[in-house]
């Protein structure tokens, strides 16, 4: 009798039943001396020491001891460890497969490892080598060894043995043949399917090719117009002779479809389904893409209105199309916030808001802000509505009543203003970005008479149409390591004060990161302004430039560098110039050192003439969080006038620039 090769576990157990069945197996063996019973048949008079007699027509066909499991060996004598002690552990044998990834994965996994430098006795030691040849033997068949054998031994090493384990990770399989049934029912598209999968024959049958193969087809078949596309799971066929195997995955494409309408399903009220729209970023008759709905996922928990969003997509009402429904469940809509700092030259502040992100839905946010200071009083309210007629579309109104107290000022302003902005922000950050705007506003200001430092006392109502253009190449919002930015500011404004006079403000920002070496990033930024149209005497001073300060030349104090009036007062200027220079370095965690060289000052000019810079130095401390670094630097002047601190100290969230 023989067996299929394929049926050996089940031939073990049907040899050990047919042979412990069998007469001769069963029989007791007698005494010789001893009668038997009358009339009863006699029985065999067997010798425990003879050959069993042969088993005519049944064969064996034993296992191939070259393709059968290996089970790991046991470490070399165990008992020869005497007591608990510590131990040390190598593995050989796989350097030149598998990468470092296989080893990654063995350490992460390991028993040997996860207890090392803990004492053991031989028992323990045992079975952690035990564990780990099995371990082994399935991460290095993962890669594609279906052959590969592993052998453990203990070896002295001084007062510590070191348990070995000797990898022979035999050939590596490969794919004889890979089959996508069904992906020619995506037409045109199926040949964009195939390279998406990326597993081809002759590859090694590799575990993680299989699933990152899987996973960007199933990515890609969804992104390219299938929403309901059904991609199986990987059949593998190994074949042991011909140290080879076969790949066979099912993928059913389904139709291919067309963005059709945003519509509400469970979930509060919170949006309707044109404002949904507005957001997203598919519009109807587009191609289907599934990336489109995570980013609107995405998205809709940004605005701060939404706990958790449902997007699916569900058959359309329009024929070849596919609509989208949206499930949204509200957020606390309400937030108090409180803030208290100190800076130098803008003195103790506290300030404090209430908001609610959608008291005029869809939306529209009202925000109420105090700050109560020793050099400044404010109160203002403002209205907000996010995501207006688009995504990232900012829509800002506010009033505002001021009263701020600088060295070189006073100001008790009323004021109005309006603007439209694309915004960026942490979670989408933009390349380009851009406001327009609309300012009307009433201002009572102090200051002096440059020429003889006696108070005056002005009213200025002025009407500014500031605009802004940004464009920000760098690889992050708060802590950038690489890029550039540019962004400008040009703001043609009217002024009422005696009589009638117009005037344009002019500031332009570069900065740039280049990452010099791992963990070290050097950074530098140049501000250019000017103010054109009018004398800086006529321009009000809550207008003028100024320089000094946490985010300008550090080290001075707050607006303190440019001209003086003969109180020693900063007066500000029409023009500006302006730039830092700082390495940023990781230290250890997520601390850092920043040493910075920082330079600027103002002029009365309408260009900037680069004379008489001003300069500042120091070092800074940083503590890098999950949304950006926090920052403590502490500066001073290199070339101080009568009036400049010796140490200024800054603290905020973000780099400098």
């Amino acid at each position: 009798m023989s067996l299929p090769v394929g049926r050996r576990g089940h031939l073990f157990a049907a040899v050990g039943v047919f042979v412990m069945g069998c007469p001769y197996a069963a029989a007791q063996v007698r005494p010789a001396s001893e009668p038997s019973a009358p009339g009863s048949i006699p029985e065999p008079q067997l010798d425990p020491q003879s050959p069993l007699a042969p088993l005519p027509g049944l064969g064996v066909d034993w296992p191939d001891l070259a393709t059968a499991p290996v089970e790991p060996a046991a470490v070399a004598d165990p008992a020869t460890i005497a007591g608990e002690t510590r131990y040390t552990y190598r593995v050989d044998g796989i350097d030149d497969v598998g990468g470092s990834l296989l080893r990654e994965r063995f350490d992460q996994l390991s028993s040997l490892n996860a207890n090392h430098g803990q004492p053991a006795n031989g028992a323990q030691l045992d079975r952690r080598a035990r564990e780990d040849a099995t371990l082994l033997t399935s991460l290095l068949k993962a890669d594609g060894y279906y052959d590969a054998r592993i052998a453990t031994r203990v070896e002295p090493n001084g007062s510590h043995p070191i348990v070995i384990l000797d990898a022979e990770p035999g050939t590596l399989y490969r794919f004889s043949g890979v089959t996508l049934a069904g992906v020619d029912a995506a037409g045109e598209k199926q040949a964009l399917l195939r390279d998406a999968f990326a597993v081809r024959k002759g590859d090694p049958v590799n575990s993680d090719s299989i699933v990152a193969g899987q996973t960007a087809l199933t990515t890609t078949i969804t992104d390219k117009g299938f929403p309901f596309a059904v991609v199986g799971d990987p059949a593998i066929v190994v074949d042991r002779a011909a140290k080879s195997a076969t790949l066979d995955l099912a993928v059913v494409p389904g139709a291919e479809r067309r963005f059709g309408h945003v519509v509400m399903t469970s979930g509060e009220k919170i949006f309707d389904a044109r404002h949904v729209q507005d957001i997203a970023r598919f519009v109807p008759g587009h191609p289907y893409d599934a990336s489109a709905l995570v980013d609107l996922r995405r998205a809709l928990i940004q605005t701060g209105l939404v706990s958790t969003v449902r997007v699916a997509p569900v058959d359309g009402k329009d024929p070849g199309t596919v609509d989208i429904a949206v499930g949204i469940d509200r957020a606390p809509p309400r937030t108090i916030a409180g803030e208290i700092g100190y800076g130098a030259g803008e003195g103790a502040r506290a300030e404090v808001s209430w908001t609610h992100r959608n008291l005029f839905p869809p939306e529209g946010g009202l925000t109420l802000r105090g700050v109560l200071g020793t050099q400044e009083q404010l109160a203002s309210v403002i209205f907000r509505r996010n995501n207006f007629n688009g995504r990232d579309r900012i829509l800002t109104a506010s009033l505002t009543a001021s009263n701020l107290t600088r060295n070189a000022y006073q100001a008790r302003t009323f004021g109005l203003a309006a603007s439209l902005e694309r915004q960026t922000n942490i979670f989408f950050q933009k390349k380009w970005t851009w406001s327009l705007g609309g300012e009307l506003l009433a201002s009572d200001e102090r200051d002096v008479i440059v020429t003889t430092g006696a108070p005056r006392r002005r009213t200025y109502f002025i009407g500014a149409l500031p605009t802004t253009l940004s464009y920000d190449g760098s690889d992050d919002l708060l802590n950038p390591s690489r890029g550039f930015r540019l962004s400008g500011r040009f703001s043609p404004e009217l002024s009422l004060e005696g009589n009638v006079f117009g005037y344009s403000r002019v500031q332009l920002d570069a900065s740039t990161y280049r990452m010099v070496t791992k963990g070290t990033v050097l950074a530098g930024r140049v501000r250019l302004g000017t103010i054109f149209g009018a004398p800086r005497d006529a321009v009000a001073p809550s207008r003028r430039f100024y320089a000094g300060g946490g985010a300008s030349v550090r080290g001075y104090g707050y607006q303190d560098i440019g001209p003086r009036d003969p109180n020693n007062d900063p007066i500000g200027g029409r023009s500006l110039a302006e730039f830092s220079l700082e390495a940023r370095v990781k230290t250890f965690g997520n601390f850092g050192v920043v040493p910075f060289f920082d330079g600027g000052n103002i002029y009365t000019g309408v260009l900037p003439d680069f004379s008489g810079m001003r300069y500042g130095a120091g070092i800074g401390v940083r503590y890098y969080t999950n949304f950006g670094p926090i920052r403590i630097d502490v500066g001073t002047p290199v070339n101080p006038v009568k009036g400049d601190p010796r140490v200024a100290v800054y603290v905020s969230l973000g780099q400098a620039f």
